[in-house]
């Protein structure tokens, strides 16, 4: 039984959960329009050029789920996931994700989105075990803080690798799917990379290394 692992924000979406989430607090003027849209996007594009300042872009990014309480959080997910995130599912991502469970593969999805937005979609993908950035919980609020490694670049690799001592696995046969050059750590690492509707710079280095590259668009 092989570990199938997927990167969720355009790969397995057709669309970034991160930046729309955003966006949908934009929306329904929760916060700031003017000001929250300029840095969301500023963010956004630091991102893909590979030189987002993580623990920068968290402070900002979790800072609205510090100032809700959970109830009211949640529910606005729930208009979220109608609104932003129904639009993003992909059918051959779903069909990507069911051939891999025929296969007896364990289905993990490995993401920088935090988990109060990304926990949700991967249930409603069918899929159990999620390692995503958690925000700091106290029981009653998130705190606005980062707890532990942020899953992102190197990030996920030593996120994976925890979480590979925890439930005793290797990644022998493992399968890593991703759209970003941000990811490169952990395409390295797995035996069979594949670039999925990649970024310029990912691919670039898939067509020289020879790795599959897919659309699921």
């Amino acid at each position: 039984m092989s570990l199938a692992i997927f990167d969720l924000d355009n790969t397995l979406l057709g669309g970034d959960s991160d930046h729309a989430w955003g966006e949908f607090l934009v929306e329904k003027e929760i916060v700031d329009p003017a000001h929250y849209q300029q840095a969301n996007d500023h963010f956004y594009q630091c991102y893909q050029a590979g030189n987002l300042d993580i623990l920068e872009y968290l402070a900002f990014a979790l800072k609205p789920l510090a100032e809700h309480s959970k109830a009211q959080l949640d529910d606005w997910h729930q208009q979220f996931m109608l609104e932003k995130v129904a639009a993003m599912r992909l059918d051959k991502a779903d069909a990507l994700l069911e051939k891999h469970r025929l296969a007896g593969d364990t289905l993990l999805i490995i993401t920088a989105t935090n988990i109060f937005i990304t926990g949700p979609i991967a249930a409603a993908l069918g899929v159990d075990e999620i390692l995503a950035t958690e925000p700091e919980f106290d029981g009653e609020r998130y705190t606005g803080k980062v707890s532990g490694t942020p899953c992102f670049q190197e990030g996920k690799v030593i996120r994976l690798k925890r979480w590979l001592e925890q439930h005793q696995r290797d990644l022998e046969g493992s399968f890593f799917y991703s759209d970003s050059h941000n990811d490169l750590p952990l395409l390295e690492l797995v035996d069979k990379p594949v670039a999925v509707d990649p970024d310029e710079q990912l691919r670039e280095i898939a067509e020289q290394r020879d790795w599959p590259v897919i659309s699921l668009r």
